[in-house]
């Protein structure tokens, strides 16, 4: 395995500009994790603000009970023993529970956690430990009831999971039957190519998945079998029993939700006078916050001195809203502007672990956390990969290919490289004809409409048609070119769809469960010896 850097452009321009060019954007966010002077500083602030957050040892007890179910490992109850000690940190990442994990970047993502933490710990000589949040409580189906995989044949496949009927619910409140995870599992199996590793990868799956009620309780037990021997501690905010604990918060976003709002505009307002998009909604009158309603999320709103969904299935004052949050903490959810709020009241974040888009959005938040008596965390972007096998890296060299080629599109490249094939250099002769031809027959066809105004259209048709049936034959024969060069363009293909598919980077795409087949649960260790690099920098991995 052979790790080296390799920019990816794209992106939002705010998340760009905090990687690369912090400067100029550090009014927007509230220290950078890769400056070890932040660090300190921001232990300091969350040593001095104790008092303010969740009681940690009440905290700590919940998430115990939540990872004995799903991710039991003795390094993580170790990584709790010490969260319930007064002095450690957490560096958080997170991610909506995907599909058999999802997509790499979550992955990723929780490595970054991992090694950040541990960075950390040493940097600063006291326990930081990780933590990865499960999004359980967001309702949008579509985005985690699927993942994609490379078949047997080479193609991109994907695998999907049908919503039950019911409301529009959190994913961690939507059960999936035990036929259906058995069905889901089995097409995963049938996709798969088949290796020394795969019974062992899709006996564990089998078991994740086997025991599991919702896609968060599945997510939880994969996460934990790759990563719980690394102490790193599972949260589901969909949790009941952390909702609890969260209800003095919840209290305070209520009571101060007008000055919530306009913190939140205030920093829109920063934001694009900078010349950046705003990658989250900001909505006048918006509450940010959800309340559960016969099973459905439905976000509130503020008209007329009331908080009231969009459709006015629901409405109560401010004090009654008090009053069913401390009577049903579990009705309420945060939204994706409140949950980096919530999120600093659980738990003394060091830091957290952000893809560029999370980034982006992060910085609409920065004057709300002042006004719940907060500060905005450290943010550290989370690594990014792309997998080159050994093969490919081949096929690359062969055409004369780099991973910039590729990442911006194959297209005009084999255009070029199947031109430079044809040795009969069809293309420059059929042209030739073409030109020759039209020369040729134009002057015949304006001296006709002397004759008889009619043989002019005629002629210019019958131009047409004889052009038509060139280019049919010049069709043809570029056909027979690329079938003579068949083997040579599946290769060109199986690069793009490795490194590039449905034109997006191959994190974004491809689960980890593919790399785990053809390279066994080892492989992990290996990605885990990574050397860290938190400056947001995209790496390839060649292996």
């Amino acid at each position: 395995m052979n790790v080296i850097p390799e920019p990816l452009a794209g992106g939002s321009a705010l998340a760009g500009d905090y990687i690369y060019h912090y400067d100029k954007v550090q009014h927007l966010y509230g220290g950078d994790f890769r400056n070890e002077a932040s660090r300190a500083r921001r232990a300091d602030w969350l040593d001095s603000s104790e008092e303010r957050r969740a009681d940690r040892f009440q905290v700590a007890s919940v998430l115990r009970s939540y990872n004995e179910q799903h991710n039991s490992h003795a390094e993580v109850m170790h990584s709790l023993a010490l969260l319930e000690q007064p002095g450690t940190l957490v560096v958080s990442g997170g991610q909506q529970s995907g599909l058999f994990t999802g997509p790499l970047f979550v992955i990723y993502k929780a490595m970054t956690t991992i090694l950040a933490a541990k960075e950390a710990a040493e940097q600063l000589g006291r326990p930081v430990v990780p933590l990865f949040w499960i999004a359980g409580e967001d309702h949008d189906w579509d985005e985690v009831n699927h993942t994609f995989v490379l078949n047997r044949s080479g193609e991109v496949t994907r695998i999907k999971v049908d919503k039950p009927e019911g409301p529009r619910s959190s994913v961690s409140s939507i059960l999936i039957e035990e036929g259906d995870w058995l069905q889901i599992v089995e097409q995963l199996d049938g996709l798969l190519q088949d290796s020394e590793f795969k019974p062992q990868i899709m006996e564990f799956i089998r078991k994740s998945s086997g025991s599991a009620e919702s896609m968060s309780d599945a997510f939880a037990k994969l996460v934990g079998s790759l990563f719980g021997r690394f102490g790193l501690i599972l949260l589901d905010s969909a949790d009941p029993a952390l909702r609890r604990l969260e209800q003095p918060f919840f209290a305070e976003l209520i009571d101060r939700n007008d000055e919530l709002e306009a913190a939140y505009k205030q920093s829109a307002s920063e934001i694009t006078a900078g010349g950046y998009e705003l990658q989250a909604d900001v909505t006048p009158g918006n509450a940010n916050l959800f309340y559960i309603y016969g099973g459905a999320r439905l976000l509130l709103h503020k008209e007329g001195g009331r908080f009231t969904d969009r459709k006015g299935r629901v409405s109560f004052s401010k004090e009654e809203l008090l009053a069913e949050l401390e009577n049903h903490p579990e009705r309420f959810s945060n939204n994706v502007l409140t949950r980096p709020l919530m999120q600093d009241y659980v738990l003394p974040v060091l830091g957290t672990v952000l893809g560029q888009g999370e980034i982006a959005y992060w910085a609409i938040p920065q004057a709300a956390f002042g006004v719940v008596g907060g500060q905005m965390p450290l943010i550290l972007p989370r690594m990014s990969f792309t997998i080159i096998e050994g093969t490919l890296q081949k096929h690359m060299d062969k055409y004369g290919l780099s991973f910039s080629d590729v990442h911006q599109g194959l297209e005009q490249k084999r255009k070029e490289w199947l031109k430079a094939q044809d040795e009969l250099e069809l293309g420059r002769r059929f042209d030739e004809v073409k030109d020759a031809f039209t020369a040729m027959y134009e002057p015949l066809i304006e001296q006709l409409g002397s004759i008889q105004a009619g043989l002019l259209k005629l002629g210019s048709n019958n131009k047409e048609k004889i052009l038509d049936q060139i280019a049919f034959l010049q069709g043809k024969a570029q056909d027979a070119m690329e079938n003579q060069n068949e083997a040579a363009l599946r290769q060109w293909e199986r690069i793009e769809l490795s490194l590039m598919p449905q034109g997006k980077p191959q994190e974004r795409v491809y689960n980890v469960m593919f790399y785990l087949n053809r390279y066994g649960l080892a492989w992990l260790d290996e990605l885990m010896a990574i050397p860290a690099d938190f400056s947001g920098t995209h790496r390839i991995i060649y292996m």
